[in-house]
């Protein structure tokens, strides 16, 4: 995976990233609310030789008697007769081992100061403790040093600074805990996002349809919410398109492009476009596609061989009647039953007619093969057949035909949807063009491939906003050709 891989999965889940960051902190903050507060006082000492020798002789062995007492008289710090001393004098109602703990003896590196830190639940109390336990250890190392604990010995500990009121309590730490949270949840964010993406086996990019089943993406369809749930057909005249309309012309156009430039001395003739499984706008993508080339000047027969669940009729808005299968059984012509939609006089539309009983036999018939064959000398053929998995008749159509095209739908096919009916039509021998990524989001994580070839100014005037992105080509070459090569340079 490449770094924009990973930015392109943070920018998929960046809803449950924030949430679970901000969970991190609430929590850190529910945490630090319920934890006691403690105040930290801080009390200090020295070590020190009561010799009264005046010289300068007798000072320095006094000084070096004294550093050589203090890591000793550090360890009695922590001492049970030193916490019981400060258990009397301030009257606690607790025990020498617990105070222990909430106190802290140090002594700075090549001193002979000695710092006392005590903690306790309000300021006074901590202050208390602190100077309580200087008290405490200057008691013990007199009795050590004299035998008596108001008498001083040779070296002794005198009471230094005195400990001052706390303004704040020392824990918990709120803004260390609450950055912990924070960071804390932030990971969890991230590793939730990669590991849905890990476990995410829709297809969502068309770098990872190449990747994960070799099959290259030759287009990508825009999706458009006042669109979703209606098959709707695009036009390609300018004047007349919205600004949802010219987004899909120009993913049609760069269809168009890319099958056209396919193969340039074989290009196909006849192209079956099935997709794995119902709903993945084969139909539509067949219709808007056979519209496409119409308006390019190319004569275009499209045929709808979905003798299941025909809907080519109802799209184009043609009266049920005769078609595919009454001019296989020889009922009827196809100069008899063919529409002509089209006002440009180039599209004919070929309805499925009567719902055979059994329709993979006859799309599989040598009639069909015939029929193919002397159409394809005239025309283009774009055949809309039932989809890949369910049934077999897209495999069997793909024999008589140069190519399939793949219609699968972006956040709902899965690879191994799509593995299986490119499987299926390997089987029969039958060839797979490429993919077309439907229901492509124009905004999001996901738009990354697509939305910048849709908006600027080589729009008619009022479909889009101008200025939306930088042209990105100026070399006379139409928008769609001019996508279509920045897409495949990249």
């Amino acid at each position: 995976m490449e770094l924009r891989d990973y930015l392109r999965i943070l920018r998929a889940h960046w809803v449950g990233i924030l949430l679970l960051t901000v969970l991190g902190g609430v929590a850190a903050f529910g945490w630090t609310s319920l934890q006691p507060r403690v105040y930290t006082a801080s009390a200090s000492g020295i070590v020190q030789s009561t010799g009264g020798g005046s010289d300068t002789g007798s000072a320095l062995v006094g000084n070096q008697l004294a550093s050589s007492k203090v890591s000793s008289y550090v360890n009695i710090g922590g001492w049970r007769s030193v916490a019981e001393h400060a258990i009397v004098a301030l009257d606690l109602d607790t025990t020498p081992a617990v105070l222990v703990t909430r106190v802290a003896v140090s002594n700075p590196l090549n001193t002979a100061i000695i710092n006392v830190s005590a903690g306790a639940a309000s300021p006074e109390a901590a202050r208390d403790l602190a100077e309580a336990w200087i008290d405490g250890m200057v008691a013990e190392i007199n009795t050590l040093e004299s035998g008596d604990p108001v008498v001083p010995g040779a070296v002794t500990l005198m009471a230094g600074q005195s400990a001052s009121l706390p303004s704040e309590p020392s824990s918990p730490n709120v803004r260390l805990n609450l950055a912990l949270g924070v960071l804390i949840g932030l990971a969890l964010g991230i590793g939730y996002a990669v590991i849905r993406h890990v476990l995410d086996r829709r297809v969502r990019h068309p770098r990872d349809i190449e990747r994960e089943t070799g099959v290259s993406v030759v287009g990508t369809l825009p999706l458009e919410k006042e669109l979703t749930g209606a098959r709707t057909l695009v036009t390609f005249d300018g004047a007349t398109q919205t600004a949802t309309s010219t987004h899909l012309s120009e993913a049609m156009r760069e269809l168009r492009t890319n099958l056209q430039f396919m193969d340039v001395d074989h290009p196909p003739r006849i192209i079956v476009v099935t997709s794995p499984l119902p709903g993945d706008g084969k139909s539509t993508t067949s219709a808007n596609l056979a519209l496409s080339l119409a308006a390019a000047g190319q004569r275009t027969i499209l045929i709808d061989a979905d003798l299941r669940r025909p809907v080519v009729g109802s799209v184009f808005h043609l009266p049920e009647g005769a078609g595919l299968s009454d001019v296989l059984a020889g009922r009827a012509t196809i100069d008899e039953v063919i529409h002509q939609p089209d006002p440009s006089g180039n599209l004919f539309v070929l309805t499925a007619g009567r719902i055979p009983p059994n329709p993979s036999e006859v799309l599989g018939s040598q009639r069909m093969r015939d029929l193919l064959k002397g159409l394809r000398e005239t025309a283009m053929v774009i055949v809309d057949s039932p989809p890949a998995i369910p049934v077999a008749d897209a495999a069997i159509l793909s024999t008589a035909a140069d190519g399939v095209l793949l219609v699968v739908s972006a956040g709902r096919t899965t690879f191994e949807m799509m593995q299986k009916a490119v499987e299926n039509v390997a089987r029969t021998n039958g060839r797979v063009l490429g993919a077309v990524l439907n229901k492509v989001p124009r905004r999001g994580a996901e738009s990354g491939y697509y939305g910048y070839q849709y908006t600027g100014s080589y729009y008619a005037d009022g479909a889009t906003t101008a200025g939306d992105l930088q042209p990105a080509v100026s070399d006379g070459r139409t928008p769609s050709e001019g996508s279509g090569r920045r897409r495949r340079r990249q």
